[in-house]
């Protein structure tokens, strides 16, 4: 069992990102989300927050996104209270994100910017549009992760166990020696972090997974407030003092003063502003199945294939083809089933306004279709 924390547990789910490579599915008010890609039946977004409400309250749940986002997510009914659905001024990356949603926070809980403490709140932070096979081994691996951060007034995140070298994600280097930390319950290890590693080339990621020794990095990330802006302080005092500005602009009602400071926030992600350049982080080495189901693809690892390693969603007739991924929107008002006969390594996906068909090895080029869209002004996207 997880120990008892004397911290109020909050936690931020981001679901700001626009999912351009699950076009045409995905669309600049349904993005990926706010779809049905697991095989679950239930929307990314929905997932995410009923992973963590056996372990954290519901109304303890925030989620962070954009305006635009703000109504089809409330539409949707992910599980929180429509108040915990924090819309960014604008975008400002996932460092921006989390400042505006620290800030939102405290001022909700009426914690002043001068409090050192800030109420001895602890924060998980997770993303709306990651795919987990085992809840409960999740849940006991946020526990792991608060629990060491707490304990050791670090930050932490949670790496996966990688099961091939793969080059689109980030790793987290474990020590040499390979001693976790002691004390932790779960039978989770958890690590000192020795470092961060950027999308590797093909080699190197295969030296990464050889070696044992790295994970990867599942863009989750846990810290007690106060640890988190004790770093800040150091790491990016202009991110620390954005916080500050923001939860004191919040409590006094003053919206254009928060928009005046995020607005000036560099566009940075959170890992190069913080994680990388941190003094005191930890991460928890991870068993349960992951996937950050990035592009079309990814749909392989999520659902079963049938005898000829197709992958068919919605109404589809494949003959003597293989390897191929069908997604026949069911959300469409139509009656069309979609046909392959003879081909291989194709993805074909069919809404009520657009079709889209590529080998799988493109998955990553239907971004420059969505650009070309968007140059267009064309209503598809």
């Amino acid at each position: 069992m997880p120990r008892e924390s004397k911290n109020k547990r909050i936690a931020v789910v981001m679901a700001g990102g626009s999912g351009e490579r699950f076009w045409p599915l995905s669309r600049q008010l349904r993005p990926k989300q706010l779809l049905r890609l697991t095989g679950s039946g239930m929307t990314m977004i929905e997932e995410s927050v009923a992973r963590l409400t056996p372990l954290i309250p519901p109304g303890n749940i925030y989620v962070a996104t954009s305006r635009i986002l703000v109504k089809p997510i409330r539409d949707a009914k992910p599980g929180v209270p429509d108040e915990n659905i924090i819309a960014e001024p604008c975008k400002r990356n996932t460092a921006g994100c989390l400042a505006y949603a620290t800030a939102h926070i405290l001022a909700k809980e009426n914690i002043g910017a001068d409090d050192d403490s800030f109420g001895n709140l602890s924060m998980a932070v997770v993303t709306a549009d990651q795919s987990i096979g085992d809840a409960e081994e999740f849940r006991a691996t946020v526990s792991a992760a608060l629990d060491a951060a707490e304990r050791e007034k670090a930050l932490a995140v949670i790496g996966i166990v990688p099961s091939r070298a793969e080059t689109g994600y980030g790793y987290v280097e474990t020590p040499d020696d390979g001693r976790p930390l002691d004390g932790f319950t779960e039978g989770i290890p958890v690590y000192r972090v020795g470092g961060f590693h950027e999308k590797p080339d093909g080699e190197r990621a295969r030296h990464f997974v050889a070696s044992g020794r790295y994970l990867w990095n599942a863009g989750m990330f846990f810290w007690r407030i106060a640890d988190f802006m004790r770093e800040l302080d150091t790491a990016y005092p202009a991110l620390s003092g954005a916080v500050r500005c923001m939860t004191q602009a919040m409590r006094s009602g003053d919206k254009s003063e928060v928009a005046r400071v995020f607005e000036q926030l560099d566009n940075i992600s959170i890992d190069i502003a913080l994680m990388e350049r941190a003094r005191n982080v930890l991460v928890a080495r991870a068993s349960f199945p992951w996937d950050d189901v990035g592009a079309w693809p990814a749909l392989e690892r999520t659902h079963t294939p049938d005898a000829n390693r197709n992958i068919a969603a919605g109404d589809a007739i494949l003959i003597d083809s293989r390897d191929c991924i069908v997604y026949n929107d069911c959300d469409s008002p139509s009656d069309r089933v979609v046909s392959l006969v003879g081909v291989e390594g194709l993805v074909v996906v069919a809404t009520h306004d657009a079709v889209l068909v590529m080998p799988k090895e493109r998955a990553q080029d239907v971004r420059e279709v969505v650009s070309e869209l968007k140059r267009r002004g064309a209503p598809q996207i």
